[in-house]
């Protein structure tokens, strides 16, 4: 496999996570004119800003498209699956997304610290990396990597889009339960803090 085209591959699920969750916490604190002022399900504005992240994942993946192509790669029938990969991987970014800006309307270091821990988070990824490079650590490094799921969803999205192997079962139930879980979770904080949105901001 291409190296450029896996890193590809790796890229399309990281960014639509980073994006939505970097779009979505400033976003009550962006607004607040609108937010303190005009009553509405405050709900939206956090979940307005994911919109245009799968604006730019259309577009990127046109493009991914179009490198299958040039590179003559065949996912075979499990690219069908794609968009569940999207779908759990955008659950995921915006429960967290969700949880990161009702939290940020009160303590506005959260807008310091995500973008920080977002960047650790991509080094501990097997984004520009295969699971493979990392056989050589010691078992609990490799089992950080394991646990991560990040790892779940772009093993995921790499065997539905470059036709690579399957992850294991219980790396997708993993996936599965963990974007219900944290959607709830995110939705949850959100609701907890709405009524004291307008008071803060």
């Amino acid at each position: 496999m291409p190296y450029f085209l896996f890193t590809f591959a790796g890229m399309l699920p990281w960014n639509v996570f980073n994006q939505t969750i970097s779009r979505a916490a400033p976003s009550l604190v962006a607004n607040q004119a609108l937010v303190s002022k005009v009553f509405f399900p405050r709900l939206l504005v956090p979940l307005s800003s994911t919109l245009s992240v799968l604006v730019d994942f259309a577009v990127s993946l046109t493009l991914g498209l179009a490198l299958l192509l040039v590179y003559r790669v065949n996912p075979g029938w499990p690219v069908l699956l794609l968009p569940v990969w999207i779908a759990l991987v955008l659950a995921t970014a915006t429960g967290i997304g969700l949880a990161a800006a009702a939290v940020q309307v009160k303590y506005r270091d959260v807008g310091y610290l995500l973008p920080w821990l977002l960047q650790l988070l991509l080094y501990a990824s097997p984004i520009a990396f295969s699971l493979d490079a990392v056989q050589s650590l010691s078992p609990a490094a490799r089992l950080f990597f394991e646990a991560n799921p990040m790892t779940w969803y772009v093993e995921a999205f790499r065997w539905s889009f470059l036709g690579l192997p399957a992850p294991e079962t219980w790396k997708i139930a993993g996936a599965v339960a963990c974007s219900a879980v944290v959607l709830t979770a995110g939705l949850l904080v959100f609701q907890k803090h709405e009524r004291e949105l307008a008071d803060v901001i």
